[in-house]
């Protein structure tokens, strides 16, 4: 009888510890984070191909590392991600020109902008495809909307 108890609390202990545990652990799953590298498989002649990485990712939370590219104006929603630091921001005029190293960044809301010097980290929903902003008509073949950063 006396093991009978013991193994009682040790089932109710362990349940209690697993509703602790539920309890503690946060609403959101963990974010993938993803790189420059990891972005495309292949890149030829006839374009970029995504990365199976990427393709798995498609409509889910990721955190990415880069140096923010000098944004068009002071005050935005948006601004480029870039793999290097760059003077200038990538303009493209069609996705069959889009780089390979860098992707679109849209934020929860408009915000003035500092000179970023270091890298910063993004954190956001990934968009795959190409498409058109239709306020600025910036063509981007990647993106990460609903998103976030801080400096590193």
């Amino acid at each position: 009888m006396n093991s009978r108890k013991i193994g009682r609390r040790q089932a109710l202990a362990a349940m209690g510890g697993a509703a602790l545990s539920l309890a503690v652990r946060p609403a959101y799953a963990a974010i993938d984070t993803i790189s420059f590298d990891e972005l495309y498989g292949k890149i030829s002649v006839l374009g970029l191909t995504f990365s199976d990485k990427v393709k798995a990712l498609e409509g889910k939370p990721v955190a990415m590392r880069g140096f923010m590219a000098p944004p068009l104006k002071a005050e935005a929603n948006f601004f480029v991600l870039t793999e290097m630091p760059m003077a200038l921001c990538p303009f493209c005029s069609s996705d069959a020109d889009w780089p390979d190293d860098i992707i679109v960044v849209y934020l929860d809301r408009t915000q003035t902008f500092e000179q970023a010097n270091g890298i910063i980290e993004v954190s956001g929903k990934l968009e795959v495809g190409s498409w058109t902003d239709p306020e600025t008509g910036f063509v981007s073949l990647l993106r990460i909307v609903g998103a976030d950063f801080r400096r590193v």
